[in-house]
């Protein structure tokens, strides 16, 4: 039976029934993986509760330190993404995940603020590749009426790792305090790294390239439907985009979205990496009492992420739902800044988390309108890992507006402004419904 002849006479239901089927052995599993991973990433705004005093780190020294990662993570993000096209997400996200897990766990060996640039740099070219990797995976999986959500579900993790790991690591640096002499701060890297090694493992024998591989996850008529939407969309992106990784350079759609994702991820970073510090800062607060109050914008921003992913699935509108959910993501963030109180100020926070973070689940709609085939693995790292200037420059700026000023309001004004002006360029953009 031809694919053309399967999708014809596909029975009612196969799409939900596929999608089903593909959200829990997909979809849940990269959550895990991602839920690690972001762990990893910002952890070190915890452990600045302890090792900034212990290392002798300035404000401006952990700034940069914290966001000299995304250098790292930019420079190897697009050969990492073509090389993962080439051998297969299953080998190269296993290895992704085993690098970075060693790298995280040697951050407990860090000894002042040079081998805190290095370490945070190579844990950067360490995780490069594995969130576009990831997206990257999901087209491979998911037709576009139901990416939105996939992909949604997928960047939850990114909130869900700070509600889950802000207490752990607020518990785990007071509880393991002097261990084998060991501080806090030093159990944490230890301890949550290893689970990244561990489960790099397990994923080079779970993970199943493509559909055409598939013998395990759906049935002969399950995999030969997926096959054939697939690929019917992809005939229907290489007509009106592009396939050609060089072309991508000349589109002025990928800058236009890079700096839209940069802008975005400047708040976020901003506000991510410097948190618990801003909650301590409350005063009052023990470690673990900061880990669970820094854990509250984010189960918001996990609401959000789910609830405007499922109205842009619903409508097929993708450029509105990000440009706006920016939008107020900034002006909720800038009136944080000037709350009168600090429960005011918690509130205000949570309101941006809830739309601001939703940007990460309908924006990666947008580019895979247009790319497709090596363009795409290409074009959505280019987009992710030249805007990973933004995860550089927002904590910086925090930490340079913090010290010049000895207060965090300045900062989070500052920050504030940028998914404004991304609101702008997005709206900006020729974009259509996916139908």
């Amino acid at each position: 039976m031809s694919y053309a002849a399967t999708v014809a006479e596909a029975p009612t239901g196969i799409r939900e029934r596929v999608t089903k089927k593909l959200y829990i052995r997909i979809v849940l599993y990269c959550f895990v993986l991602f839920i690690i991973n972001y762990l990893d990433r910002v952890n070190v705004g915890f452990a600045a509760l302890q090792m900034n005093e212990e290392l002798g780190l300035t404000p401006k020294i952990f700034g940069f330190g914290a966001g000299i990662f995304f250098l790292g993570y930019m420079a190897f993000e697009v050969p990492s993404n073509l090389i993962l096209h080439k051998v297969g997400p299953r080998i190269w996200i296993a290895r992704i995940m085993v690098t970075w897990g060693i790298i995280s766990c040697a951050m407990a060996f860090t000894a002042g603020p040079t081998s805190f640039y290095i370490l945070r740099f190579l844990l950067g070219v360490a995780e490069a590749g594995f969130a576009p990797g990831i997206l990257l995976y999901l087209t491979y999986w998911f037709p576009a009426k139901e990416r939105g959500r996939a992909v949604a579900g997928f960047m939850t993790a990114t909130v869900l790792s700070s509600v889950i790991g802000a207490p752990l690591s607020g518990w785990l640096i007071s509880g393991t305090h002097d261990w084998l002499g060991f501080s806090g701060w030093q159990w944490m890297f230890l301890l949550e790294g290893l689970p990244a090694i561990i489960l790099g493992v397990v994923t080079f024998f779970y993970l199943i390239d493509r559909p055409e591989d598939d013998r395990r996850w759906l049935s002969t008529e399950e995999r030969g439907w997926l096959i054939a939407e697939l690929r019917k969309e992809q005939a229907t992106v290489s007509s009106h985009g592009m396939e050609d990784f060089r072309a991508i350079f000349k589109d002025a759609r990928v800058w236009l979205l890079t700096l839209v994702y940069m802008c975005n991820g400047i708040a976020i970073y901003g506000v991510v990496l410097w948190l618990p510090q801003i909650v301590k800062s409350i005063g009052g607060l023990s470690n673990v009492q900061t880990g669970l109050v820094s854990a509250i914008p984010f189960v918001f921003a996990a609401i959000g992420l789910i609830v405007i992913a499922r109205s842009s699935d619903r409508t097929g509108e993708r450029k509105l739902h990000t440009a706006f959910s920016g939008l107020l993501g900034g002006l909720f963030l800038a009136a944080s800044a000037f709350a009168p109180s600090p429960i005011i100020g918690l509130v205000l926070l949570c309101c941006s988390a809830f739309v601001l973070w939703a940007t990460l689940g309908v924006f990666w709609t947008l580019p895979t309108q247009f790319l497709t085939g090596a363009a795409a693995a290409g074009g959505l790292a280019a987009i992710n890992g030249f805007a990973q200037l933004g995860g550089f420059f927002g904590p910086s700026l925090v930490g340079w507006v913090r010290e010049g000023t000895g207060s965090f309001t300045y900062a989070l004004l500052a920050l504030a402004v940028f998914p404004v002006i991304g609101c702008f360029i997005c709206l900006s953009l020729k974009a259509r419904r996916d139908s």
